[in-house]
């Protein structure tokens, strides 16, 4: 990879990822629908997914991109729409025009988000969307697969937990992503030379963790952190976090309690057959 583009520049993730992309890379292009606060005097080009010209400009002339842009919580179907799902389809197409190699697509736990917290899920599960928003990171997943099998672009789905140095509350014991495993994984999903089409957990080597990440492993992934570190401050989060009986049921937490109207106790019960 020589030149590669980081989408979603301006957002958190994104502010972590841009240091670390410029020691890897010899030119990092940054983009977003706003300049991000420190470019590390890196080169900016505004663009807004919806907008296919100002992505085509973006992606131009790039090896690899890291796809961290969109809306990144539940929002009103129109804004999802327009972020994450026309948004990344002008990603992928503009990337196929232009010749791009590697794709790091930015999924999230949200596309598997109601599986329960007793269960613990493997990369090739049934998708089970928890919002809005994760359906659209389903279809970007399933939208890496096609264009990784049709026109033999590496594609690598990173389902993301939650990226912090530290856990929050005891969901995030599970789902923590360290930004140096983080960077790990994206230089996984540029370089590895295997690479055709992979959904990987977006998770460190927590202790407690719901996933299995040994498809991750398989393909080099040796995280160094570990949620379990940080569990006294996690326990403390917890305690101070409201009563959410669904959200504390499922991996996805309130975004699955959010605007819920099924029968939760027979939704449980189906769970055991």
């Amino acid at each position: 990879m020589k030149r590669v583009l980081l989408t979603g520049a301006a957002g958190g993730i994104g502010t972590l990822l841009t240091p670390m992309l410029k020691a890897a890379y010899p030119e990092v292009v940054l983009s977003d629908i706003k300049e991000p606060a420190d470019r590390h005097g890196l080169r900016f080009v505004k663009a807004d997914l919806a907008d296919m010209a100002s992505v085509r400009e973006a992606v131009a002339g790039v090896d690899g991109i890291v796809h961290m842009g969109g809306y990144s919580v539940e929002g009103p179907w129109e804004t999802i729409l327009s972020a994450n799902i026309a948004g990344v389809h002008n990603l992928f197409e503009a990337a196929r025009l232009a010749g791009t190699k590697r794709i790091v697509f930015a999924s999230s736990n949200h596309a598997v988000g109601f599986y329960p917290r007793s269960r613990k899920i493997a990369h090739d599960v049934t998708v089970l969307p928890d919002s809005r928003y994760g359906v659209s990171k389903a279809f970007g997943e399933a939208l890496g697969a096609f264009y990784a099998m049709k026109h033999a672009m590496g594609v690598t789905c990173l389902r993301i937990g939650n990226v912090n140095a530290a856990p929050l509350d005891r969901r995030r014991l599970a789902i923590m992503l360290h930004p140096e495993d983080l960077m790990q994984l994206v230089r996984i999903g540029l370089e590895h030379p295997d690479i055709v089409f992979e959904v990987l957990y977006g998770m460190s080597g927590n202790t407690r963790a719901w996933w299995d990440n040994s498809r991750a492993a398989a393909l080099g992934y040796r995280p160094r952190h570990d949620s379990e570190t940080n569990l006294a401050a996690a326990e403390a989060g917890q305690a101070a976090a409201p009563a959410d009986p669904v959200g504390d049921h499922y991996q996805g937490g309130t975004f699955c309690s959010a605007e819920y109207t099924a029968d939760f106790e027979a939704m449980k019960r189906r769970e055991k057959r």
